[in-house]
């Protein structure tokens, strides 16, 4: 499966936003990428009270675009993030939400960020929770046979999320983000490059770039690993996309020849208390 990740600076404007995406994924279907991914809160990246002002429900203006642009150009397309109102909620609840459309345009799942960004890094504090709700499930998706895991920046740092859904089958897990340049040359690859070798899957990151209109610096250099961890395609500091084909027989060959997932011992397994 060719994929495809696209690193862009979100606009104050989420119709403009949209627009600068809808470039990226057509450069990206142009090159053949099956699966493309959009980071996270690609729409906008502003203040608490706009994403709230601006935002909208599942199936709304982002869906709609997004499965018209993925029918238009024959992809799978996974929208990166965008602040979802729940509706069926009184609309007083809010999520950090990716879609997944197929190629017909169809919404085929959604995930709503789990572990919300709320951290004091000196250049990156920020607290999510006081926009966001965290949503509490886990999603896969089958993508041309390929089961592929959903999830969001930073959920990167919790390794329980890799693990269960590489163990619910995942080969691919997409991790739409905006990684702040605070933490981004210590954390990122690194991490990316870690949730792939434990876990024995591809993983395709695309990350925000620049400054975003909240005044925050993104990291940038999107990454797509392998199951070794052998980075197949990086990006720099500037928006664009990265593309990789993500190869069956390297998963197969690297967990028949170190079957770490096999290998496990639930039963000894103790959660602290």
């Amino acid at each position: 499966m060719r994929v495809a990740a696209v690193q862009m600076t979100a606009r104050a404007d989420a119709g403009e936003s949209r627009s600068v995406a809808a470039t990226f994924v057509r450069e990206a279907a142009a090159d053949a990428a099956r699966l493309v991914v959009l980071p996270e809160l690609f729409t906008a990246l502003g203040p608490g009270t706009e994403l709230r002002d601006g935002a909208e429900p599942l199936e709304g203006p982002t869906t709609a675009w997004a499965g018209a642009l993925a029918a238009e150009l024959g992809v799978w397309l996974l929208a990166g993030s965008f602040v979802e109102r729940d509706d069926a909620d009184d609309g007083s609840r809010f999520y950090n939400t990716s879609c997944l459309v197929n190629p017909a345009g169809e919404l085929v799942a959604a995930y709503r960020k789990i572990h919300l960004f709320d951290v004091d890094v000196a250049g990156a504090g920020m607290h999510e929770s006081g926009v966001f709700s965290a949503g509490d499930e886990l999603v896969t998706a089958d993508v041309d046979g390929t089961l592929l895991g959903l999830t969001t920046c930073y959920d990167l740092r919790f390794p329980e999320v890799f693990r269960i859904q590489a163990l619910r089958g995942a080969t691919v897990v997409a991790l739409p983000s905006a990684f702040v340049a605070a933490t981004g040359p210590a954390h990122w690859e690194l991490l990316i490059r870690a949730r792939a070798v434990e876990n024995q899957v591809f993983m395709v990151a695309p990350n925000q770039c620049g400054t975003t209109p909240d005044g925050t610096a993104r990291y940038g250099h999107s990454v797509v690993v392998d199951p070794w961890g052998d980075v197949l395609a990086a990006g720099g500091d500037d928006a664009g996309i990265i593309v990789a084909d993500l190869d069956p027989a390297v998963l197969d060959r690297v967990r028949a020849s170190l079957p770490s997932l096999r290998n496990r011992r639930p039963a000894a397994y103790r959660w602290p208390t």
